[in-house]
This record gives C-alpha cells, structure tokens and sequence, in this order.
C-alpha cells in the first residue's frame, strides 16, 4: 500500500473540519515514507498548512472556485478528454469494472474518474500498477499541475508530486498568471486546442487486491459483497 497516494487524494478532497483533524496523520504519512523531492515536499507541506490553518468556510469558498467553476481544473480525469460526451460515459464504466474486478465498489456519490478516487483506489495497489495507471494519465496531471500554478494555487503541489513520483518531469518552476477573464471564459466550452489525448485504464485492477488499513481516514471504497 501506498500510503503517501492515499495522503494526495485526501488533501484534495473537499475541505472540511474533519481533514483539518486528520492532518498530524497526513504529516506522519509523508515523514515516514518520504517518497517525494525535498523542493516537492516543501510544496505539498506549503497546502497541508493552509488546510490545517485556514477558516474551513474560506477554505471550502475557494475550492468551489478552482475546482468546480472551470473545466482546466477539472478534478474528473476523462472531462479533459471527453468533455460531456457520450465517450466520456463509456470510459467510466470502464473504469469502475477496473476497480470492481480488484474487489472495490465506489462508496459515494463520486464518479469514478474524480481524481481523489483513482488515487484512492491505487494506494491499495501494488506500487507498479499505480505507477502505470498515473502514466497513462501523467499529461492530464501536468495540465492539471499547470492550471493550478497559473492560479497560484498551492493544490499545485498535488499533481507535482504524482509526476515526481511516477519519473515524470517536474512542473516548470515558474507559470504566468491568468486574468480573471481568462478563467472564467473556461466554463463556456472545451477548446480542441487543449482537450487532451484518450486515457484507457484497463488491466491493471485483474490481480488480487489485499486491502490494508489506512492511516487516513476519508474513504470513498468498501470491499464487495460476495
């Protein structure tokens, strides 16, 4: 189990008093795996401070914001493929036969390709399988990553670090802001110009799946009823 994944879908998830709580867990995770870059990890502990210190109201307001209010930010992985198409429904059902074939079932109302979820569901995998999972992804995550430091945001140091960690290059060190305007042009359409290339996640979840516990604690599966 890979429980520095398990730490990155947590800290994107939807902020809440709850996460705030289970922060000292989410520090202890990284000390004790230090899997990431020394510049990488400074990062990410850069966004666990602003969770753990921040007004969880303003914390929500601005989530909603990035997350919700533009597609370039998009945490559902196929939307940066296929929009709202009817592609886009095909590939999910895909990927939840990966995770119900590996002895999982989504828990909650998420789809399955909410990127919390996808790396959720790899922290019980073999360290292997989710780094050819996260791959087949990787230039999803870098323009996701991109997206992000364009706002500022500090959840950049999130699809940072998944890159680092699969050997992919590292974000440029610097991006241009983008205006207001920029940003709120995006929730008009998808621009072919940046819809990105097809991901297929498919063999990797066909072996067994041994379910460890985690030691965070914001679950979105359960083991299927037999």
């Amino acid at each position: 189990m890979v429980n520095t994944l398990k730490v990155l879908s947590v800290l994107l998830t939807y902020p809440s008093a709850d996460l705030q709580a289970a922060i000292p867990e989410i520090r202890a995770v990284l000390d004790a795996e230090r899997l990431l870059p020394a510049r990488v990890a400074l990062q990410l502990r850069a966004l666990i401070d602003e969770i753990e210190e921040g007004d969880v109201l303003d914390l929500q307001e601005r989530y909603v914001g990035l997350f919700d209010r533009g597609r370039m930010t998009s945490l559902n992985l196929f939307e940066h493929v296929h929009g709202e198409s009817r592609e886009r429904g095909s590939a999910m059902v895909d990927l939840r036969k990966v995770y119900q074939q590996a002895g999982f079932d989504l828990s909650s109302s998420e789809l399955p390709d909410y990127l919390p979820v996808v790396l959720e569901f790899l922290s019980h995998r073999p360290f292997e399988q989710a780094e050819e999972m996260l791959s087949d992804c990787a230039h999803i995550l870098r323009r996701l990553g991109e997206a992000l430091q364009e706002r500022s945001s500090s959840y950049q140091a999130v699809p940072a670090a998944l890159l680092t960690m699969i050997g992919e290059p590292d974000l440029a060190a610097e991006r241009e802001s983008v205006s207001v305007d920029e940003v709120a042009s995006e929730n008009d359409s998808i621009d072919e110009d940046w819809m990105e290339s097809p991901v297929s996640f498919g063999s990797q979840g066909a072996s067994d799946c041994h379910k460890a516990a985690s030691p965070v604690s914001v679950i979105r599966f359960m083991p299927r009823s037999r």
